[in-house]
């Protein structure tokens, strides 16, 4: 009996620290002293469908309704289904555009907060098949949804949650309204990879608001569709807190969440978030040791960094000549996936269902940009200290030391001087995102180190601009992280 309860609790220990190193979420004790609460931080890593959303970098919004055709930003739900005609109406063009822009996922707004839908839902009148265009039988999202498979995009939708047109709105039966539209996007087209909901709640028809069962709509996403990420109001993907492009500085996907069930975790039944993260998510300091010592749990909540490629959202003509320049893209590039976050560029398209000349154009040059940028890493082929790992281009192999109290410190030296300007570093996620400083040296014409650059978190991508600096010999030392981190790239460019 005495071995079996001690086979038990061994079991119990094994039990619980695989799941401490596979786990994107944790509970902290009371009990928990610092240093514990550090380790469990280092040990939450994301989800397959958090680090498959992570990787794509760059993703794209496409704001289109009864909007573009009222020039409005917001409509209040009286509009009349006749405006929507996009007589030239061509998913491939938006998709392909993308595609050559170098994005990897087109979100499309199926239904904004004036209960128009993109698609002739068989649950409102207020829907593409009573407009014009092709006559009632149209299907904007059946065409973005063909034209994203067709070129290798992944597909999302927007869902208002709000619905300023929908009688029903305001009441319980707006829930099972809501998923039955969600079922209908879900089940008809394909594969969809993102399901983006946002946080607006003003009032209907009926002068009343609506308590959204966010609850049972994760649990419809997560049946239907498992690969998808539900962002923003949602438990896979966090609002970066702004919308300028511009990440923070020190950027955590390990953030505190302050409503776990602690009773779902102790009986090892809640295997992934169900409910959208608790706490701020929109400060400076998300998930410094400061922030997560009181912590109640702990969440891997990665941070998707949204802006439009004009001052609006949806398409006025008055803007084509305010979209953003393949360099303005570029600094957004880098403040945000740059930064740990994952860009979600606006790209509306017009009244004629066509993307706009500027819109186009400007998105080829910014991959043309960003390709001459990162098309060689300088360090590539240099020796020392861990160095073959971390040059290779393969975010699969990745460098790492058994954890002690010694900074970790990679080496690199070339053959011939190097002019750079540029540092990309990357973490291995799925290990956990553990840096919490470090500094990039190089050796000067005296031999002596100076700094090039510093900075405090990696997580997936860290990018940096620097004054230009020449030299055979760099260095990567790891200031201070939670536990030993594991460096998957280490890069140098000339901008």
């Amino acid at each position: 009996m005495k071995l079996r309860i001690i086979l038990s609790v061994l079991a119990l220990g094994v039990a619980t620290q695989m799941m401490a190193q596979t786990a994107n979420f944790v509970a902290i004790s009371p009990s928990d002293d610092m240093k514990t609460i550090v380790e469990k931080a280092a040990n939450i890593v994301p989800t397959e469908r958090q680090f498959e959303w992570q990787r794509q970098e760059l993703t794209a919004f496409l704001h289109f309704g009864v909007n573009t055709y009222t020039n409005r930003e917001w409509g209040d739900g009286t509009e009349s289904e006749a405006i929507f005609n996009p007589e030239k109406l061509d998913a491939e063009q938006w998709v392909k555009a993308l595609k050559d822009g170098g994005f990897k996922c087109a979100i499309l707004t199926c239904k904004h907060h004036d209960g128009f839908c993109l698609w002739p839902s068989a649950y409102t009148a207020h829907c593409v098949k009573n407009s014009p265009w092709k006559n009632g039988q149209g299907d904007v999202v059946r065409a973005v949804s063909d034209a994203c498979h067709k070129y290798g995009l992944s597909f999302g939708v927007y869902l208002s949650p709000w619905d300023m047109n929908s009688p029903l709105y305001g009441t319980e039966e707006y829930n099972e309204y809501f998923c039955n539209q969600l079922r209908e996007l879900l089940t008809n087209y394909g594969e969809v990879n993102e399901v983006w909901f946002d946080g607006a709640c003003g009032e209907g028809p009926n002068g009343k608001k609506q308590v959204y069962d966010f609850v049972r709509w994760y649990k419809l996403i997560r049946d239907l569709q498992p690969k998808a990420v539900i962002a923003v109001m949602g438990p896979d993907v966090r609002w970066v807190g702004t919308e300028t492009g511009r990440g923070r500085e020190t950027e955590w996907s390990v953030v505190p969440n302050n409503n776990l069930d602690q009773q779902a975790i102790a009986d090892n039944s809640q295997k992934e978030m169900i409910t959208k993260p608790v706490g701020d998510m929109t400060g400076q300091d998300l998930g410094s040791r400061e922030k997560i010592k009181n912590a109640k749990g702990l969440v891997w909540y990665p941070a998707e960094v949204d802006v439009s490629i004009r001052p609006g959202w949806f398409y006025h003509k008055t803007e084509d000549a305010n979209v953003k320049t393949a360099k303005n893209l570029m600094d957004i590039y880098f403040t945000s996936v740059g930064m740990n976050g994952v860009l979600l560029l606006n790209i509306p398209p017009n009244t004629d269902g066509l993307l706009a000349d500027a819109d186009v154009r400007n998105l080829k040059a910014f991959r043309a940009l960003h390709d001459w940028i990162f098309m060689s890493n300088l360090l590539k082929g240099a020796k020392g200290k861990g160095a073959k790992k971390v040059v290779d281009g393969n975010y699969n192999t990745s460098y790492t030391q058994k954890a002690t109290d010694e900074p970790m410190v990679l080496c690199f030296k070339q053959d011939k001087t190097i002019k750079a300007n540029v540092l990309a570093l990357q973490e291995d996620i799925r290990k956990g995102q553990r840096v919490e400083s470090f500094v990039f040296e190089y050796k000067d014409q005296n031999g002596n180190w100076q700094k090039a650059t510093e900075g405090t978190t990696i997580g997936y991508k860290r990018l940096i601009r620097f004054p230009e600096v020449c030299a055979k010999e760099f260095r990567l030392t790891i200031t201070q992280s939670r536990l030993n981190p594991y460096i998957a790239e280490v890069g140098l460019y000339k901008e």
